[in-house]
């Protein structure tokens, strides 16, 4: 069974490239596009994508707001969003409205398909070299808003959970993480998924969040690497 994708973009030329590539995988199917927030809110309604390749910058209703709204309803679509590193400050409220990750808008095809294939299965996509580029970016200007949490939940967490949280929010998958700790990438899994219930928290995406917000992690100092 394909899953069901809906592209959103308001540049016509790059969301029919975008469309191009998906629809020609065997196991993915464009099933609509749209050119605006709310379009893209409409559309999703009415034809249940499993996967929303989002743009965050558009006219009228933009992709965080969009983004918002179709992952505040019964079962959600999950959203990937695709954003311009150098422009879109804002990919942090996206994160927070919910969208399950970001890609680089140059990203390659491959990594493109492999996103919304990971999202569609529940996970969470965050580019781990433009990641770390992005957060320490906005985190060292000043510009990741704080949640508001109490650092006191950290106190749900073992040493060892604490300790994945702050790997995850540096960018690493997996199997860095276990290469990082010295365990199994089944422990990582299993010590990921305790941490989120734990914590209440939807994906990886929002334990980044998290961390940053609690002082949990930092930025990576200027000129470091990834």
């Amino acid at each position: 069974m394909s899953l069901r994708v809906l592209v959103v973009d308001d540049q016509s030329v790059v969301r029919a490239g975008f469309a191009a590539v998906i629809d020609d995988e065997p196991d993915l199917t464009v099933v609509g596009e749209a050119g605006d927030g709310a379009a893209a809110v409409a559309l999703a309604e009415r034809l249940a994508p499993d996967v929303v390749v989002m743009d965050v910058r558009m006219p009228g209703l933009d992709g965080i707001a969009a983004t918002r709204i179709l992952t505040g309803r019964q079962d959600p679509p999950r959203v990937l969003v695709l954003t311009t590193f150098d422009l879109d400050a804002y990919v942090f409220d996206a994160l927070r409205a919910g969208a399950s990750g970001f890609l680089l808008k140059d990203v390659q095809a491959a990594e493109l398909l492999n996103g919304i294939r990971v999202v569609a299965a529940g996970e969470s996509v965050l580019a781990p070299s433009a990641t770390r580029r992005l957060i320490g970016h906005y985190a060292a200007a000043g510009q990741v808003p704080r949640a508001g949490r109490d650092a006191g939940i950290l106190d749900l967490l073992t040493e060892r959970e604490r300790s994945v949280l702050t790997l995850v929010a540096s960018g690493l998958n997996n199997a860095e993480i276990a290469g990082e700790l010295g365990i199994t990438v089944g422990t990582v899994k299993s010590h990921v998924n305790a941490l989120l219930r734990k914590l209440e928290l939807r994906d990886r995406v929002q334990a980044t969040i998290l961390a940053y917000d609690l002082g949990l992690a930092r930025a990576n100092p200027p000129g470091a690497p990834g």
